[in-house]
This record gives structure tokens, sequence and C-alpha cells, in this order.
């Protein structure tokens, strides 16, 4: 199989911005490699283990110690498994799975139970929320609730404003390495500056083979079968997943949904004031 990696050299630059990070993070952490049929897995553990158990997912073109600094506290009041998903910039395997089947889905669940968790809240951003959502569908015995933010999988955005204010922009990076590519793909999906993804994208956009492949929508029939308490969190300014389109959706779709919030000023990623309303969602759930 060829390296998701354009080179060996940028790998290095894109583990050493992960590693950085995980040491910015100032916790105390173990990683643990979880040997699934789709490829190893990393996962950062962090918390008290007799705590309950929260599994967090990344988005797309991120890694666990992004999902564990959007949520710093957590790990007071759980046993946080932050993991990396497959075929991403950070310690996972490079294997890319299928966002059509339930490939997705049984990867998570034979994660949950090698680590033999039981009542699980899982957090997810973006193409977390359609990892989580394609985990359910698979099999939710193990799952007590989830809390999806700005999820993929519910809803999609205009494709030509995708193209022009997302694609465009970040090919044009690609092509010339001049950051006011760069400058503007995040000034129009992050709600505010982060230095860190700035860093971390421009190395990611240079030396990483990202999947564009086109995102699914859940099906109603599969959304009308879960019974697990679903938290949404869209974003009103978010143009890849548009929040007032999302919620509408969902609360034709889910007969579990249990909560939703329309963050109003927020664009795809939200602001640390925003994550930090989420985080008390999720622990006073």
């Amino acid at each position: 199989m060829n390296s998701l990696y354009k080179s060996e050299t940028g790998k290095k630059e894109i583990i050493g911005l992960y590693d950085l990070k995980v040491r910015d993070l100032a916790i105390d952490y173990s990683y643990r490699l979880i040997d699934t049929k789709f490829g190893t897995t990393n996962i950062i553990i962090t918390g008290n283990p007799t705590k309950p158990p929260i599994l967090l997912i990344h988005g797309s073109n991120g890694c666990a110690p992004i999902a564990l600094e959007t949520y710093p506290n957590l790990y007071k009041y759980f046993r946080v498994f932050a993991i990396d998903v497959l075929a991403q910039p950070n310690k996972s395997a490079e294997t890319r799975l299928s966002m059509k089947d339930d490939s997705y889905g049984l990867w998570i669940n034979d994660i949950i139970n090698q680590l033999d968790l039981r009542n699980v809240t899982m957090a997810g951003f973006s193409f977390g929320g359609l990892v989580i959502l394609k985990t359910l569908i698979q099999n939710e015995d193990n799952i007590k609730e989830v809390f999806l933010s700005a999820p993929a999988f519910i809803v999609n955005g205009n494709p030509l404003t995708l193209l022009f204010k997302v694609f465009i922009p970040m090919k044009r990076y690609i092509k010339t390495q001049n950051t006011k590519y760069l400058e503007k793909f995040l000034k129009t999906l992050f709600t505010e500056r982060d230095e860190f993804a700035l860093s971390y994208l421009s190395k990611v956009f240079q030396y990483f083979r990202m999947d564009f492949t086109p995102v699914p929508v859940i099906k109603k029939e599969e959304a009308q079968l879960l019974k697990t308490p679903i938290t949404i969190i869209a974003a009103k300014k978010d143009i890849m997943f548009p929040g007032v389109k999302m919620l509408r959706r969902a609360k034709k779709i889910f007969p579990s949904l249990k909560e939703t919030v329309l963050l109003g000023e927020s664009k795809h990623v939200q602001s640390r004031n925003d994550n930090q309303r989420i985080e008390k969602i999720i622990l006073h759930a």
C-alpha cells in the first residue's frame, strides 16, 4: 500500500507537531495501540480509570491531541479515550475506510470491545460525527449517549460555495505554498484564529494525501432505528454542514434526539467559548 504521506520528511514534520501538541496539553496520559482488522489504532488515554468512559473522535485532517485540547476538562470527570482516526495525519494506520458501508462502525465497536468498555459516552466533531453515527448504526448496545458538534453525515453545504471558498483556496495553497490561500481557507471555516491549525494544516496540505470523497448523508431509515440519546450542536455560519438545515433534518429523522443547540456566531470550527459551552453540555448531561 502506498503511504498517504508524500515524503518521510513531511510525515516527521506532521508527527512532530502532533507530539508538540500532546506536550502542550500538560496532562498525565498514556498511549495504547489497538490492533483491529482495519489497522492499528493509536489512542491517547487520560483521566481516572474509575470514572465512566468517553470516546473522543476528531475531525478530518485532525488528530487526538486536538480533540483533547477542545474539551480540556473532561479528564477530570471521565476516563477519556481520544482516538486517532485511521487514514488521517496522526499515529494510526493509513487504512482508508469507506464512508458508504459499515466499516467505521465495525472499527470503533471493535475498539470498544477490545477495551472492554460499557455505557460509553461518545463526543465527536465534524467527520467524527459521521464515525459516531456509523458506530450507532452498526451496534449501539454499548453506547450510553453521544454528542455531535457540527457533525458530518446529516446534511451537506452548497457544493459551489464549498468549491470556491474551501477547495480552491486549499488547492492553490498546495500548489503555491502561499500562506494567503491557507489564511483564506482558515478564515472561512474557523470562528477564531488558531495558530496551531495554521502550522499543522500547512504541513498536512503539503505532505498528506487527503481524501476528497464526497461525504454521504445518513438515510432516514437508518436514523429512525437508533435508540441512543443524541445531542447535536450545530453552527449557524457553518458552510460545510449548515446548522439551521442540519437541525431541521435532525428533528425529522432522529427519534432519539435528546437536545439541539444552534451556535449563532459559530463557523464550522467552534471558538474556545463555544467549546467550553459544549463541554458543559457533556458534563451536565
